[in-house]
């Protein structure tokens, strides 16, 4: 199990693909924008280093999934393609369906992010229920 305290560290090179332009190809306004490591594929990066952490430390239960809740962080620097992005989570806290960290990353030169993030665990089967349920609701509206 996961405790308060762990830490784990996560390596990542940027390719060109996770720059801001290709985050929504069909956005004229982020195609504007040069060719550097876009905030939310950053995001998905601590959401990763995270989730491996979880599943490294055996927390996961079979059957169950985490997904993130909450994330409070700031895009402080600019990363370009093929720099290496080294994210360190530390848990902060182990709740009965929720665990905290704190996260940081880095490129080669300067620290990019700093903040906090939040993932629920959940059973899988009940959130895929969950998620079929709303599809035909949703299918059942647009009729």
């Amino acid at each position: 199990m996961i405790e308060p305290g762990s830490t784990s560290t996560f390596t990542y090179t940027v390719p060109l693909e996770r720059t801001v332009p290709y985050l929504y190809p069909e956005s004229e306004e982020f195609q504007t924008v040069p060719n550097v490591f876009a905030t939310g594929y950053m995001v998905g990066l601590l959401e990763w280093a995270c989730m491996r952490h979880l599943e490294e430390s055996g927390h996961l239960e079979d059957g169950q999934i985490s997904v993130g809740t909450h994330i409070n962080v700031s895009h402080t620097a600019a990363t370009l393609p093929g720099q290496v992005v080294t994210v360190d989570v530390t848990c902060t806290a182990v709740g009965a369906r929720s665990v905290d960290w704190e996260v940081t990353a880095r490129d080669e030169r300067d620290e990019i992010t700093s903040g906090t993030h939040q993932r629920a665990v959940l059973d899988k089967e009940r959130f895929l229920s969950g998620l079929r349920k709303k599809s035909d609701q949703v299918r059942q509206s647009e009729s």
